[in-house]
């Protein structure tokens, strides 16, 4: 029988079983107690991960240039994980394994390790889970892990809060320039990646970019990228990940990495808060002693906000 003890399965994981990996995500993503666990011996091992987050439009490439990434970092002999965020499947609630099918090439590479994970409904598309998942791949030896997500939502810009580094992978065309401005992209980003910029409109789509970053006074000390690649032919993904790289050695010479994990921790710790007091909250104005509150709410003798009140003293 396959154990389901979070320490027995972080042990097997860190001696190499990769379905105990697989097993220690699942139980993040059922949340609960045993989730709890995870992300208690997991914590800890955090710190020695970097974790790159790659978002953009549903159809930039985003699955094509993080198998590429996958490739480049595997020739410099570094073992790599990846966390496909899908949307939720809406027959199983389950992820659609399409990044899968397309990372096909590095399936039987022991230093990769390739999951995918549904949405699951959460809000901006970005499952809670994820950012715990990461965890257990640091502490299950991955030195490096790749986040792509769905480019629906507000995920472009939350996956900004769940890696290191950002990636906003952008097509040839002035509706994507217009897009990233919109989206909030622009502040999100880290590096921009043009990818199939062998199309027509490549250089516009730069320069338009470029133009958008020299009027956002705001910047700071970092001024993101812009790369062009065609990762369908492999070509341009070394310029992507030495951009990344210096990235990361910018945040780690002014000191910004260790304040982003740090607001990154007290945003995830504010999430499980809220998540756990709306449960409570749900509960308690669903039992039998708040009977005469529903009753007053119905009746409009008691308003909304007194309610709230009462139902929080009582919390």
């Amino acid at each position: 029988m396959r154990s389901t003890d979070p320490a027995t399965l972080l042990a097997a994981a860190r001696a190499g079983e990769r379905g105990a990996i697989g097993r220690l995500i699942s139980l993040v993503e059922r949340g609960g107690d045993s989730a709890k666990a995870v992300s208690h011996l997991t914590w800890a091992d955090a710190a020695e991960s970097y974790t790159v987050g790659l978002t953009g439009a549903p159809g930039a490439g985003k699955s094509t240039l993080t198998s590429g990434l996958v490739g480049h970092v595997r020739k410099l002999g570094e073992r790599v994980a990846v966390l496909a965020v899908d949307p939720s499947s809406p027959f199983t609630g389950g992820a659609i394994l399409g990044d899968r099918v397309r990372m096909q090439e590095h399936a039987i590479d022991a230093d990769v390790f390739i999951r995918s994970m549904a949405t699951r409904g959460h809000v901006g598309g970005l499952a809670l889970a994820t950012p715990q998942a990461a965890r257990v791949l640091a502490a299950s030896g991955y030195p490096l892990v790749l986040i792509e997500t769905v480019g629906v939502g507000q995920v472009e810009v939350e996956v900004a809060g769940a890696a290191d580094t950002t990636v906003v992978v952008m097509n040839p065309g002035w509706g994507d320039a217009v897009q990233a401005n919109k989206a909030g992209l622009l502040e999100a980003a880290d590096v921009f990646v043009i990818n199939k910029a062998d199309r027509p409109g490549a250089a516009e789509v730069h320069r338009d970019l470029e133009a958008m970053l020299d009027m956002h006074l705001d910047l700071g000390p970092w001024r993101p990228p812009v790369v062009e690649a065609v990762a369908a032919r492999g070509e341009g993904i070394e310029g992507v990940w030495d951009a990344v790289l210096s990235h990361r050695a910018h945040l780690e010479s002014t000191g910004e990495l260790a304040r982003r994990r740090q607001r990154r921790a007290q945003e995830e710790a504010r999430e499980i808060l809220v998540r756990t007091l709306e449960a409570q909250a749900d509960a308690l104005l669903a039992s039998d002693s708040s009977a005469e509150l529903r009753t007053g709410l119905a009746n409009r003798t008691l308003d909304p906000h007194e309610a709230a009140g009462q139902l929080l003293q009582r919390l």
